[in-house]
């Protein structure tokens, strides 16, 4: 997975301008009515006001478009950056399979669809941490030296910020620690780690993976935000065994994905709920829908580490410097956090707010570290 995919005016999440046949892609898609009626409750359609609503368009295989069709809303609609999770329930609910013209991409939002397409070769031009490719891409690794500068690191941030009175965890922790981790790892100063290390330095331990970086830390942001916006979790999480914190971190992963959307392209026609993905097109997985699929997660809104059901997509399951990486960052963060502030928490009246389209995290997490 990409943090952000290449954009240009006009064009798709891909920037492919391939990506759907040409003239009106309308008149050659398969009927876009909702497997299932959508009603308001109250015995009509849904309007298209609110994000997670359909709307309707004019038909272009009619004359002059005087009768309306139904197609699904698009994670790229208004207000979705705030709030994705009732455009994804309706995706996930009534278009499994559908086109969406402003991500010029067929749609998959059903975790087993999504957890499919990342996983097999008929989808293609995409790479997950952790994936195959990485076993034989990443020799070498002393996972002991990664461990001891994950700690080393993160036990320095955090110092450098308890005797505040407030502090942004987002800017004085999380966008430091994945960064200052490869620096010491491969031997870069921490005066120059920002300016070197999301380049050659990060290259030279991650390989094809080093760009993870920026992932990493809005990993982090979501993984301390889902764990101090609940103080049962701080309590339950404090002095956990790092069995507990790998759950914690999974469950993270799987609640509030980094990344929301990955780009594949199909290879061969592909069957998923819903219909046939056609041959040779883009495809936007909706990794954030899945992992809220009721489904496959039982109250799949709820962050509980202890879940009966844990899974995650935003990594593979293989070996993975920049995977492994982020497990350590995360269990070595809690620690060191509490560790230097033992009475950290939230400030008063703050809430942490996800934001992001492509990429998604708090953008900011305000605690009072002495309590």
């Amino acid at each position: 997975m990409s943090d952000e995919p290449n954009r240009e005016p006009g064009r798709g999440i891909a920037g492919d301008r391939a990506a759907a046949p040409s003239g009106d892609p309308w008149t050659r898609l398969p009927s876009m009515a909702p497997a299932v009626p959508v009603a308001d409750g109250k015995g009509g359609p849904r309007s298209a006001a609110a994000p997670g609503r359909v709307r309707t368009v004019p038909d272009p295989a009619v004359l002059g478009g005087s009768r309306a069709r139904t197609v699904a809303p698009s994670p790229l609609d208004p207000g979705a950056s705030r709030d994705p999770h009732g455009i994804h329930r309706t995706l996930r609910e009534d278009f499994p399979l559908t086109y969406d013209p402003l991500l010029r991409a067929w749609v998959l939002s059903r975790y087993a669809d999504v957890a499919t397409a990342l996983t097999d070769g008929r989808f293609t031009h995409g790479h997950r941490p952790g994936d195959p490719p990485c076993a034989r891409a990443h020799v070498d690794v002393d996972m002991a030296a990664l461990r001891s500068v994950t700690e080393r690191t993160a036990y320095v941030l955090a110092r450098r910020i308890a005797e505040r009175p407030q502090a942004d965890l987002v800017a004085d922790f999380c966008h430091w620690l994945p960064a200052g981790t490869v620096a010491a790892a491969v031997g870069v100063p921490y005066r120059d780690m920002m300016r070197l290390v999301r380049g050659r330095a990060a290259g030279a331990l991650a390989g094809e993976c080093g760009g993870q970086i920026a992932v990493r830390e809005k990993a982090l942001a979501s993984f301390l935000g889902n764990v101090l916006a609940d103080p049962d979790q701080v309590a339950a999480l404090r002095d956990a065994p790092a069995g507990l914190v790998a759950r914690a971190w999974t469950e993270s992963l799987r609640r509030d994905p980094p990344v929301q959307i990955a780009v594949r392209r199909t290879s061969a026609e592909v069957p998923v709920s819903g219909g046939v993905v056609p041959a040779g097109v883009p495809v936007a997985l909706l990794v954030g829908s899945a992992g809220r699929d009721p489904e496959r997660f039982r109250e799949p809104d709820r962050f509980d580490p202890f879940r009966a059901d844990p899974a995650q997509l935003t990594y593979g399951s293989g070996f993975c410097p920049a995977v492994l990486l982020a497990g350590l960052e995360a269990e070595y963060a809690l620690r060191a956090l509490f560790t230097a502030m033992p009475r950290l928490r939230l400030a008063e009246g703050f809430r942490p707010v996800w934001a992001g389209l492509i990429t998604r995290a708090p953008r900011s997490l305000i605690v009072r570290p002495g309590g």
